[in-house]
């Protein structure tokens, strides 16, 4: 297949010299890191035969929309709906009428967060409807047997204790019952706070520098400083590296379990200093969830790479974080040196097919209006940012989302900001075309994050640049408003625009990875506040729902073309990447209720299977 994406000769050599002469630093580590974990994976790597029967296959092909059977061989699919006839010798599953979608593909995750949680971590206490479910799926990580004594067992962000009917955090007693003989500790979203049980209360009591205070209640208080973060500190640094490898194993079966086969990584927020030394960036006390050493982050991931072990797809972006630091000089050349050796010494969209590097994202430098009493050269600094990307033939993201402003019931806020970001974008696009590039912007596929509130017409010009856009689905933990006015995003806007368009959860510190909750929200428009009045929750986006197919089409073939996969992953089609999902519910058939509840009954990646609840058998 053609690909429709990428750099040729002729722009590397002019971007090049844009860009300037590269210089020596660990700008490059990342790649040099891919490339030699995808080297050694190759020695190890089996690709999967496969045979598919009597199924309800939905493959996301307008050419050929449903059929019952695949065929697998060498890791892709070589027979679509002909009975898989051709594919000789290999596993053949009946799936009974089992309803199957493409691998689904996140376009907006935090996804290395999860892979480098401390202790025996668990994910899926995100997918609980309530405290006692909560409580259960805690109990049965303990029942599993492999947690040592003395090991911690955690659960971290998800957006938690919000995503629960309740709304409240699980007491100490609740704990203490559900695992008495091992030490807890459940840290709520991206910044805590924490709770633990008795026995993570005993353990804290001995650490120190810093000491970590637990009140009587097993709760240890966010806040300036953060007894939460002090806390998460000590279970870092006590990590060992194959414990960060078990981490990420643990991570790769839950995005199975769930039916996202590949994870467009967001990366983390930076920390912000003027330093190209990763040393300097090691876990700290004050440092949250959401923080960790962005130059070392990846390391066990590619670690398992490197011997065969990643099991489903992971696409790293660059998030760069330094606005204006007075102390680097009051030259604008000054600013961003980060960003700067990354567009020098690394290489976007390279690696395999399993594990790759991506573009810049979440954003190039934080974004900032003009006239920012706050930051006052934080604009110059991210016009800047944008002029790096463009300059060296990057594909650049931005993100902004929210809604109107407090006590507003006019313009939303994320209107005007999207419109900068628009603007900007076009500017760049002149500026590269009087650079000598003839398509300015436009083959660098360049993306807006979230959009909730942008207008037709700003996504008219998005178009016309070749942007995509990948939305907000996390918005359903979000309150009505008093005004009844959408929360947004506004989805049939979207999808009428004709705009590449993908869906994103946004995981997974400010809310869950789970994907069907995200579709839950685009079909239905309703939050996870239920009561007598609202069973199914409220409506908190009226009039902004799209039909399933349309969500469903966000998350796989739109969320390919957003990572600039769309030759090999976002449907099933013959000679494109083996990832699909059997569900355990028919997606276009259950009720909006039972969709959130939907998830994986065997999920293949490569052609093998990775995750398998024995439905087939």
């Amino acid at each position: 297949m053609k690909r429709k994406s990428g750099v040729s000769r002729r722009d590397f050599l002019k971007s090049s010299a844009l860009a300037g002469a590269a210089v020596a630093s660990g700008g490059g580590a990342l790649t040099a890191g891919v490339v030699q974990a995808s080297e050694a994976s190759e020695r190890h790597r089996t690709r999967g035969d496969l045979v598919l029967v009597n199924g309800n296959i939905h493959t996301m092909d307008a050419r050929n929309p449903v059929v019952s059977s695949v065929g697998i061989r060498d890791g892709r699919f070589v027979e679509v709906g002909r009975g898989a006839k051709g594919v000789q010798g290999a596993r053949v599953i009946n799936l009974k009428g089992a309803t199957v979608v493409p691998g689904l593909i996140e376009s907006h995750t935090h996804f290395v967060s999860l892979a480098n949680r401390p202790g025996y971590h668990v994910a899926q206490w995100e997918l609980a409807r309530d405290v006692k479910e909560a409580l259960a799926i805690l109990a049965a990580r303990r029942d599993r047997g492999d947690v040592p004594p003395g090991q911690f067992i955690t659960a971290m962000g998800a957006g938690t204790p919000n995503i629960w009917f309740e709304r409240r955090q699980p007491t100490l007693a609740e704990l203490d019952a559900a695992v008495p003989d091992r030490p807890l500790f459940l840290y709520f979203g991206g910044g805590g706070p924490a709770r633990v049980n008795s026995l993570g209360m005993a353990f804290f009591a001995t650490v120190s520098n810093p000491t970590v205070t637990v009140q009587p209640d097993g709760v240890i208080l966010g806040g300036n400083p953060s007894q939460a973060n002090a806390a998460l500190y000590h279970l870092r640094i006590r990590q060992t590296f194959e414990d960060k490898k078990r981490s990420a194993l643990d991570a790769m079966a839950y995005t199975a379990q769930v039916g996202v086969t590949t994870n467009l990584d967001q990366v983390l927020v930076a920390i912000a200093t003027g330093t190209l030394q990763p040393e300097t960036l090691d876990p700290q006390p004050n440092h949250a969830l959401f923080n960790l050493n962005h130059y070392r982050m990846y390391d066990a991931y590619l670690a398992l790479h490197a011997e065969g072990k990643a099991f489903t797809r992971l696409q790293m972006n660059f998030l760069h974080n330094q606005s204006f630091i007075e102390g680097l000089g009051q030259d604008i050349k000054q600013q961003l040196p980060e960003l700067r050796e990354r567009l020098k010494n690394q290489f976007q969209f390279f690696g395999d097919d399993m594990v790759r590097t991506g573009g810049i994202g979440e954003w190039a430098a934080p974004f900032s209006l003009p006239n920012n009493s706050n930051n006052p050269r934080g604009y110059e600094v991210w016009l800047e940012a944008q002029r790096l990307c463009a300059k060296a033939r990057w594909r650049n993201e931005n993100s902004q989302g929210g809604g109107y402003p407090q006590g507003s019931s006019g313009v939303p806020a994320d209107t005007a900001t999207i419109e900068q970001v628009v603007t900007t974008y076009e500017m760049m696009d002149q500026e590269m075309r009087d650079a000598g590039f003839p398509d300015g912007i436009k083959s660098l596929r360049w993306g807006l994050q979230h959009a909730d509130h942008a207008t037709l017409a700003q996504l008219e010009r998005l178009k016309a640049l070749n942007c995509g856009v990948s939305a907000s689905g996390f918005r359903w933990t979000s309150a009505a408003r008093a005004d009844g006015q959408p929360v947004g995003p506004m989805f049939p806007r979207l999808v009428a625009s004709g705009i590449p368009l993908a869906l994103h959860q946004d995981g997974v510190h400010i809310t869950a990875h789970n994907p069907w909750f995200a579709m839950h929200y685009a079909t239905t428009g309703r939050n996870n506040i239920v009561s007598p009045a609202n069973p199914q929750g409220q409506q908190i986006n009226p009039g902004q729902q799209i039909s399933r197919q349309q969500a469903l089409h966000m998350y796989t073939v739109g969320a390919a073309w957003y990572c600039n996969r769309e030759d090999d992953l976002g449907s099933i089609e013959e000679g494109k990447l083996a990832d699909l999902v059997v569900l355990d519910k028919d997606y276009f058939r259950v009720s909006d209720a039972e969709m959130r509840n939907i998830s994986s009954a065997l999920t293949v990646v490569d052609g093998k299977v990775v995750h398998d609840i024995g439905a087939f058998n």
